[in-house]
């Protein structure tokens, strides 16, 4: 498996002191996901939790829905200078019955760490329709949990701690108990880490929870939270306006610049009771 961090020297300034010293950066590798053999998507991530990577994005393009969708994947050869696999190619099988994509016409899925949903040819395209009645989900989320979150999800991180350089995604019961949490350089990478742990044990929909992830809440990442059922998104920064749209459109409750002792809610308002 590839590395989750490495090593590289540094020149450190701190005002007048010059010092050369090796520091810990986060790994960004590719990823190629390939569907029986014929390649799908390429990705920049941090090595680790590969598999539930692999599920939580074939989840949220609508690809599989269940555990059972997928007969089988691995590692495929791909070798480095030296010789040795980097683990940077995984194949899936699609149980029979599951479509394969047509991508040729919507989507270039070529993907980066920082935008999971460039190369898509228009917003229709990626306005994925969710099979989860993610409106109709009645939970509610007391103030003082909701801004409890980011706390929780910062003192999980332990690779951030090492470098500074990755985003967070955490899924969180209704009360505030951390159910899972994953760090990778994309923060889609992250969700979808998330949300491929919860398909491999078959836990879809994910009712009554919330995602929080450590960095803005894009129109990708609200998607994905309603493709997997998941009623609640807050981000420690800002939403998008296309995000703020798709929530509302779909149900979810939307939560920006959550940090301190206050929030924005954006769409839902409705599952934040405050009397």
């Amino acid at each position: 498996m590839g590395r989750v961090t490495s090593r590289t020297p540094v020149l450190r300034i701190r005002g007048e002191h010059r010092s050369t010293r090796p520091d810990t950066v986060a790994a960004e590798e590719p990823l190629e996901i390939r569907l029986d053999g014929s390649p799908l998507a390429v990705t920049m991530r941090t090595p680790g939790d590969d598999f539930d990577l692999v599920h939580g994005f074939l989840a949220t393009e609508g690809i599989i829905r269940t555990p059972g969708d997928v007969a089988g994947l691995r590692y495929c050869d791909s070798v480095d200078a030296d010789g040795r696999n980097t683990y940077n190619v995984v194949d899936v099988d699609l149980a029979p019955g599951v479509p394969i994509p047509d991508t040729g016409l919507e989507r270039n899925f070529y993907t980066s760490s920082s935008c999971g949903v460039c190369g898509k040819a228009s917003i229709d395209a990626i306005r994925t329709k969710t099979s989860f009645d993610v409106a109709a989900d009645d939970v509610r989320l007391e103030l003082a949990t909701l801004l409890a979150l980011p706390d929780r999800l910062r003192g999980a991180q332990e690779v951030f701690d090492k470098t500074g350089g990755l985003h967070a995604a955490g899924l969180f019961s209704g009360d505030g108990e951390l159910l899972a949490l994953r760090e990778d350089v994309g923060r889609h990478n992250a969700v979808d880490k998330v949300v491929g742990d919860a398909v491999r044990a078959g836990r879809l929909p994910l009712s009554g929870q919330v995602l929080m992830v450590s960095g803005r809440a894009s129109f990708e990442l609200t998607q994905k939270a309603a493709m997997a059922g998941i009623p609640v998104l807050a981000a420690v920064s800002a939403p998008s306006s296309l995000a703020v749209e798709l929530a509302r459109e779909v149900g979810i409750t939307l939560v920006g610049f959550l940090r301190g002792d206050g929030c924005n809610v954006y769409t839902g308002t409705e599952r934040i009771p405050l009397d």
